[in-house]
C-alpha cells in the first residue's frame, strides 16, 4: 500500500481531487476518511469535502457499510478508455519507426493547436546530425512544412482570420514574409496533396509534409512529415519518400477511429 500524499498547499482544488483519485486508486482495498486523512496529511473537513466531491461525480462509491469508498464504474471506465488511448499512440510511435527505418531521416506527427503546429510524436534518426524537436514543441504555422499543410486545407474563412492576426516572422533568408507568396504556395500544396519547407525554419534543414486524414473524410487531422539536414537529404531526394509517407500516413489514419 502506498503512503504517497498529495501536497495540499501547492495544488488547485481541481488537481487535488485529481491527486485524491490518483491515491485511491493505488490502494489494495476501499478507503474511509480515517484512512484518507492518515493517507494524506489532510485535515478531516478537507478530506471529507473531496470525498464527498468525487462521490457526487460519480468518481467514487461507497461500500455498502457506508464508510469505506471505493472506485465507481465511471473511473474504471475512464482508466480503460486511458490504455486504450496508449495502446494506440503505441501503434502511432511504432508507424514512426518504422517508417524512419525505411527512410533513414527524423519523421514526426503534428497537430495545429491554436495559430502554433504542435508535435505529438517523432522518431529521431540514428545519425548525429540532426535537430531534436521533442513532443510538445510548438514550430510556427507559416514556415513549417506541417504548418503550411494545414493552412492549406483550412477553410478559406478560418485560414483568412487565423493569417489576419498572425505576424509572418522571418527566420531564415527562405521564410515566407508575404501573404501573397504564402497565399500561393497554400494553392500549390492543394494541388500537389503535400508541403515543403525548403529551409524556411531553420537554415540547412529540409522537410516534406503530407496530411494524416480522419477516415472516409477530406478533414485533416494531423500532419506527418520526414525532416532532414539539406547536407545529408536535399529537398528534391526527400520528395522522393512522398510514397513511403503516404502509405505511412495511410496507417496512421486507421488508428484515429
Amino acid at each position: 500500500m502506498t503512503t504517497a500524499t498529495p501536497a495540499e498547499s501547492d495544488s488547485s482544488p481541481g488537481l487535488r481531487l485529481m491527486e485524491l483519485l490518483d491515491l485511491l486508486a493505488r490502494q489494495d482495498t476501499p478507503q474511509a476518511l480515517p484512512d484518507v486523512v492518515a493517507l494524506t496529511g489532510w485535515p478531516k473537513p478537507t478530506a471529507h469535502r473531496m470525498l464527498t466531491q468525487l462521490e457526487a461525480g460519480g468518481w467514487l462509491v461507497r461500500e455498502p457499510d457506508g464508510r469505506h469508498f471505493a472506485l465507481a464504474p465511471r473511473l474504471l471506465r475512464l482508466s480503460e478508455a486511458a490504455l486504450s488511448s496508449s495502446t494506440l499512440q503505441g501503434v502511432r510511435h511504432a508507424v514512426l519507426r518504422q517508417l524512419v527505418s525505411e527512410v533513414g531521416e527524423s519523421c514526426n506527427l503534428t497537430a495545429m493547436s491554436g495559430a502554433d503546429v504542435v508535435y505529438l510524436d517523432r522518431v529521431e534518426s540514428a545519425f548525429p546530425l540532426r535537430l531534436e524537436l521533442r513532443p510538445g514543441t510548438r514550430v510556427p504555422v507559416h514556415c513549417s512544412a506541417s504548418g503550411k499543410l494545414f493552412l492549406a486545407w483550412m477553410g478559406a474563412r478560418q485560414r483568412n482570420a487565423l493569417l489576419d492576426g498572425l505576424t509572418l516572422t522571418r527566420y531564415t533568408a527562405g521564410t515566407l514574409t508575404e501573404r501573397e507568396a504564402l497565399e500561393a504556395e497554400l494553392e500549390t500544396i492543394r494541388r500537389d496533396g503535400h508541403a515543403v519547407d525548403a529551409e524556411e525554419f531553420v537554415e540547412g534543414l529540409v522537410c516534406v509534409a503530407v496530411p494524416v486524414f480522419a477516415p472516409g473524410q477530406r478533414t485533416v487531422r494531423c500532419a506527418l512529415a520526414l525532416q532532414a539536414p539539406a547536407a545529408r537529404m536535399g529537398l528534391a531526394q526527400a520528395r522522393l519518400q512522398l510514397p513511403r509517407l503516404q502509405a505511412a500516413a495511410q496507417a496512421l489514419a486507421r488508428t484515429l477511429g
